[in-house]
């Protein structure tokens, strides 16, 4: 029986390193690796958007897409249909027939603002760090990623974001602007076509 024993115990010591390593600890490295691996996604989203000198939240909905490495869409079909066009350095607003385009190298505080989605998107740990302090808190199963704007100038416009959302998938963004004034998405990924 004690020989038994030594053997059961013996076993499981030599299996302990194996399922200890194999239950890897879940990371900013792995989450942002997970991320990275997304090379095209679609989503619906649904945002609510809280303004301070507004008795009620602004509500709109429609579909988001990424293509990695830069180029996020908005398409906002309700209340009324808005395209929000991310791609390398300009953003591209259209609504109700007019365009307008704007050069983000000539705004950093607004590049910075929309690398926090983008770079999250990709996986881009540099960029995110270039312009925020990151912590993540949760599992792989349900994680929280928070960015902190590291400028001051930045903190004067965002008070932070953050993104929350399972394995490599987003389900919420929520942005509190230094103001008082907030925005809350949540996401629901789409098929691909």
């Amino acid at each position: 029986m004690a020989r038994r024993t030594d053997c059961l115990l013996l076993a499981a010591l030599l299996a302990w390193p194996l399922g200890a390593a194999a239950a890897e600890p879940w990371t900013l490295e792995r989450l942002m690796q997970g991320l990275a691996h997304t090379r095209a996604a679609r989503a619906s989203f649904v945002e609510k958007k809280t303004v301070r000198i507004l008795e009620q939240p602004l509500v709109a909905s429609g579909e988001l897409s990424f293509t990695a490495p830069d180029r996020l869409e908005k398409r906002t079909l309700r209340p009324r249909p808005e395209l929000l066009l991310l791609q390398g350095d300009t953003l591209t607003l259209e609504r109700a027939g007019q365009t307008t385009r704007l050069d983000l190298r000539s705004h950093p505080e607004v590049a910075a603002f929309t690398e926090s989605i983008r770079g999250t998107l990709a996986g881009d740990r540099q960029a995110l760090e270039r312009n925020y302090l990151l912590s993540l808190q949760g599992s792989e199963a349900s994680w929280v990623l928070t960015l902190i704007p590291a400028d001051a100038a930045m903190r004067a416009l965002v008070e932070r974001v953050r993104i929350a959302g399972r394995h490599a998938d987003l389900s919420v963004i929520e942005i509190q602007q230094a103001n008082g004034d907030s925005s809350l998405m949540s996401v629901q990924r789409l098929p691909a076509p």
